[in-house]
Parts: structure tokens; C-alpha cells; sequence
């Protein structure tokens, strides 16, 4: 019995996902972002489960890594597209415009072709997380960014506007060349093969865990001081850290 609890852990993860999917595309992105924060907690802890209790698989595997696909690669892709779109069209997601050569009219739909270029984000996760299905060199560190760290970037962008709603950082983020230069960088990061370390503890030490505590300690001052945009510093911070620690 105790075989199937990681996997019931996961199935939490898909379930958060497929909800936080229905919340995006009805432009809810609070809270989509609460089941998303969720899907990314019970990622965390299946894993974990599997590890203490003596019961990975390869299906444990498989299974991890269709779920990530949603809650940490379609929702992030989705909600890219939704704030490419609102950029795009000024002032809504389904604003009509009498321009036919920057829209498309597909069931009422009315969007700018350059907003499925946020979907880019949901190619990359599947592939970063193809590869690392298949690379057993990724046990103590990643190679690329996690796809549950690119997820929290790319919420964090509309969690910023509802709930900090500073003139300046809103403009920058409904900016679409931002929005199309996170898209790429986003996309890189995820399938490129910058080595990155792992928040996995072997042991609670501070000596062989220094740089996870330094991490987690400044990640909490930002969270602190910043609140939702310390999130994106957060993970150039984790990506800096990582280059200077190889």
C-alpha cells in the first residue's frame, strides 16, 4: 500500500494543474496561481515520499514528470499567451479590432498571432522535462532551470500587477517586447545545460548545505521586503548563485 502514496501525492500535483489550467484561461489568475503554488508543494513532497519510504519507481517517474508538464509547463504557457494578448490588444484578452491583419478570428476569439508565441514555454517544459527523464547525471544538481521555478516566474508576472499594482512595474510587464524577451530567455533556460544546484537535503548539516540555507534565507528576505516581485530576483539569484558555486 505504502507503494502507491508518492504517486496518489502526484496525481494531487496533476489534479492542481488541470484545475489551475480552467482558472487561466478564464483570465483567474490568482487563483490559478494558488493551485499552481499547491501542484509545485505536492512535487515537492512525492518525491520526498518516494525517498523515505523506500518506493520510487519508474512509473513514480513517468508519472512526476506528466504532471510537471501540466501544473509547470502548460499553465505557465497559458498565462504567457493571456498577458501577450492583453499587451497586444491594449486594453482586453477579447478586445474586437477592425485590423484583420493583426488578429485572428477563430470562435469569437479575437487575438494577436504573436500571443501563441507564449505556448513557446509549454514546448521547452516538455522537452526539458523529456531530458531529464532520461539523464541520470541530474541527481544532485539540474541542468537548465526546473520547470516549477520557470512556472512561479512567469505567475509571479500577474501576481505583481493584482496585488503590488505599481504603475511602473506595470508597465514593464504588459510591455510585449518584455513579455517576447522573457519568452525566449524563459524558454532557454529550461532546455539549456547550465548546471544548477538541487534544494535536495541528504542531511539537515549546515557545512554540506551552506549554499541551500544561504538561498533559502535571502529568497525569504526578498519575499519579505518585495513580496511577489522578489520572484523573478529570486531565480537570477538562484541562477547566479549556481555560477559561482560549479
Amino acid at each position: 500500500m505504502k507503494r502507491h502514496i508518492p504517486n496518489l501525492v502526484t496525481l494531487l500535483n496533476l489534479f492542481c494543474g488541470a484545475v489551475a489550467v480552467i482558472f487561466a484561461v478564464h483570465n483567474n489568475f490568482v487563483t490559478a496561481a494558488v493551485f499552481v503554488f499547491l501542484g509545485i508543494f505536492f512535487d515537492f513532497f512525492d518525491g520526498l515520499l518516494a525517498r523515505k519510504l523506500n518506493v520510487q519507481s519508474e512509473i513514480g517517474l513517468q508519472l512526476d514528470s506528466l504532471a510537471d508538464m501540466v501544473t509547470s509547463g502548460l499553465v505557465p504557457g497559458i498565462i504567457m499567451f493571456k498577458l501577450l494578448a492583453l499587451s497586444m490588444s491594449g486594453s482586453g484578452f477579447y478586445e474586437p479590432t477592425r485590423d484583420w491583419t493583426s488578429a485572428m478570428h477563430w470562435y469569437g476569439l479575437n487575438v494577436s498571432p504573436f500571443a501563441f508565441f507564449g505556448l513557446l514555454i509549454t514546448l521547452a517544459s516538455g522537452y526539458r522535462l523529456a531530458k531529464f527523464n532520461v539523464d541520470e547525471d541530474q541527481q544532485t544538481y539540474f541542468k537548465g532551470l526546473p520547470t516549477p521555478a520557470n512556472a512561479l516566474l512567469i505567475i509571479s508576472l500577474p501576481l505583481i500587477m493584482e496585488f503590488q499594482n505599481h504603475s511602473f512595474l506595470n508597465a514593464v510587464i504588459l510591455n510585449s517586447w518584455f513579455l517576447l524577451v522573457l519568452t525566449v530567455v524563459s524558454s532557454y533556460l529550461l532546455v539549456c545545460n547550465l548546471k544548477l544546484f538541487a534544494l535536495k537535503f541528504k542531511d539537515w548539516s549546515f557545512k554540506n548545505n551552506s549554499v541551500r540555507y544561504v538561498f533559502i534565507i535571502l529568497s525569504a528576505v526578498l519575499l519579505i521586503v518585495l513580496q511577489f516581485a522578489a520572484i523573478p530576483l529570486i531565480i537570477a539569484l538562484y541562477i547566479l548563485v549556481s555560477l559561482f558555486t560549479k
